[in-house]
């Protein structure tokens, strides 16, 4: 059995599938454009720009603690610290928010409704298999980090 979580790197794949998937029903097959307004933009703005700190903040820690950010690879440490101590997924509540984001400044639903599809099947396809990798490689110290930090937020 390999000690990795995953052989695809499936929350970027489903993260880029599901912006390409509503921008493309947006613009051809159900409209749902209502002139979302100056208000709406500036919150995606701030969604958006909130999304990609979070990225670039677990990133950084990962970088610091010599782990892995590819979310197929096994990791080398069990990070608990930096946005680690608010969720125990922050890239995908990043990845999330960026797409919401992009939903309310591009006034698309589809987007904003999809983010949450995409949430899901990240859960699925990688969270899942993920925290199983990390509660098999860190036993005790994975079992009392999930009991004190959520999953998501």
């Amino acid at each position: 059995m390999s000690d990795t979580p995953n052989r695809w790197p499936w929350p970027p794949i489903v993260y880029l599938a599901t912006i390409v998937a509503g921008f493309l029903v947006e613009r051809h097959l159900v409209p749902t454009s209502h002139g979302g307004g100056l208000a709406l933009g500036v919150l995606g703005i701030v969604a958006i720009a909130a999304g990609l700190g979070l990225d670039l903040w677990t990133a950084w820690t990962f970088s610091r603690a010599r782990t892995t950010i590819m979310p197929h690879r096994g990791a080398k440490a069990l990070v608990t610290w930096g946005p680690f101590r608010f969720s125990r997924n922050p890239i995908y509540v990043g990845n999330t928010l960026l797409t919401i984001g992009l939903g309310l400044v591009f006034d698309n639903l589809w987007l904003m409704a999809l983010a949450f599809l995409a949430a899901f099947a990240v859960q699925k396809l990688a969270i899942e298999r993920e925290e199983a990798h990390l509660a098999r490689r860190f036993g005790a110290e994975w079992d009392a980090y999930a009991a004190r930090v959520r999953r998501w937020i």
